[in-house]
């Protein structure tokens, strides 16, 4: 049963909906806290990130934040379903970088209006006491998912070049080193 405890009583509890439970133990804990990118306090070009005024990209990135992308799984199905998703995107995604050049990906707002919800409508306790903290989704794909693989997959397959990315040149860092599985040219000796 969830609901709120109004008072101890010598049999149990009673609830605020007015209903009372036996127990021969209760348990007390404090709740769990969501920590959003386990509380890292972003910033981008010296300017301080308000996570929960950023929109999630395809549940992966934010926008406006370059070259981060998280991974979070489900909460209606396998964690690791989703997990998936992200994983395999990200690595199409740098190795499509490193092809083309690019350095830097930014997800970037649609011009036109996007109403936005709570990126993560459960209501349990956890999720209300923290959702002040979490980023919100938008009302259309890329910006809100779908919580099911099916849909979810579909948007994942997309091409690397959404209108909704912004890719920029160098630095070198992402050329520096070839992709997993490429052989390298050695430097030259000094």
């Amino acid at each position: 049963m969830t609901d709120h405890i109004e008072a101890f009583t010598p049999t149990g509890l009673r609830l605020c909906s007015g209903v009372t439970l036996d127990a021969d133990v209760i348990v007390t804990a404090t709740g769990l806290n969501l920590l959003p990118l386990g509380g890292v306090e972003l910033t981008v070009d010296g300017e301080a990130v308000a996570v929960p005024e950023r929109v999630v990209f395809k549940g992966m990135m934010l926008d406006g934040i370059p070259n981060l992308a998280f991974a979070l799984g489900y909460t209606n199905a396998s964690w690791t379903l989703k997990v998936d998703l992200v994983s395999s995107y990200v690595a199409r995604l740098l190795a499509a970088m490193r092809r083309k050049g690019y350095g830097s990906v930014t997800p970037r707002l649609p011009s036109e209006p996007m109403r936005t919800t709570p990126f993560i409508e459960m209501t349990s306790g956890y999720f209300e006491r923290s959702r002040a903290t979490l980023p919100l989704q938008g009302d259309r794909a890329p910006w809100r998912l779908r919580q099911l693989y099916t849909k979810d997959a579909a948007l994942f397959d997309e091409p690397m070049d959404d209108r909704e990315l912004e890719f920029i040149r160098g630095p070198d860092a992402l050329l520096a080193s070839p992709p997993v599985g490429e052989a390298s040219t050695p430097a030259p000796e000094r």
